[in-house]
């Protein structure tokens, strides 16, 4: 079976701990994109949703417990769809659409809605209280607590990727995303 992406929003991005969104939950901020996505399809029977993945890197406080079922639970006001969520740190979105991929694929499922919700507003880089397990780390796996800075430069020294060539692929990316901007390309219609 295949799987198509039908519809895809953003919200804008916010400047935490100062901006636009600082006073906005974000469970009620994901909840108003699923709205606006559902706002488009006014005759898509909300009972076909067979899921509700969300991705979150810091699922703690105001992002906590099982995040990805409120969301499904405020966006799309109905009791009938479940909802999960995942944690691949920043990679956390990006896995929901591939598990929701897969699970279509497989005919698991029909129709999910998958993305992110990250507020750094609410909850700071690293969380409020990170409580390592010492034993582990200090039997030669302190590599399970390192942060996406270290894991990055382990990656780069093992296979062999420049500080530069890195610049240059952010650079890049930033780039294009300013200029899909400036072409409409995310324009809604």
């Amino acid at each position: 079976m295949e799987a198509y992406i039908v519809q895809g929003y953003r919200t804008a991005v916010g400047k935490a701990p100062r901006g636009v969104f600082r006073f906005k939950r974000p469970d009620e901020l994901a909840a108003e994109t699923i709205e606006h996505l559902l706002k488009n399809l006014p005759e898509f029977d909300k009972t076909r949703i067979d899921d509700v993945i969300v991705g979150n890197a810091m699922p703690e406080a105001e992002q906590g417990l099982n995040i990805g079922r409120l969301i499904s639970l405020m966006g799309l006001k109905i009791d009938d769809v479940p909802g999960v969520t995942v944690n691949r740190y920043c990679a956390s979105g990006l896995e929901t659409i591939s598990i929701a991929v897969a699970k279509i694929q497989s005919g698991m499922a029909d129709c999910i809605i998958a993305g992110g919700v990250e507020s750094m507003s609410y909850i700071p880089m690293g969380g409020y209280r990170a409580v390592p397990n010492y034993e582990a780390a200090k039997n030669g796996h302190e590599d399970y607590y390192w942060g996406m800075g270290l894991t990055a430069e382990a990656v780069a020294q093992k296979y062999n990727v420049s500080r530069e060539a890195q610049d240059e692929f952010s650079y890049n990316s930033h780039r294009k995303a300013l200029e899909a901007l400036d072409n409409g390309t995310f324009k809604d219609g």
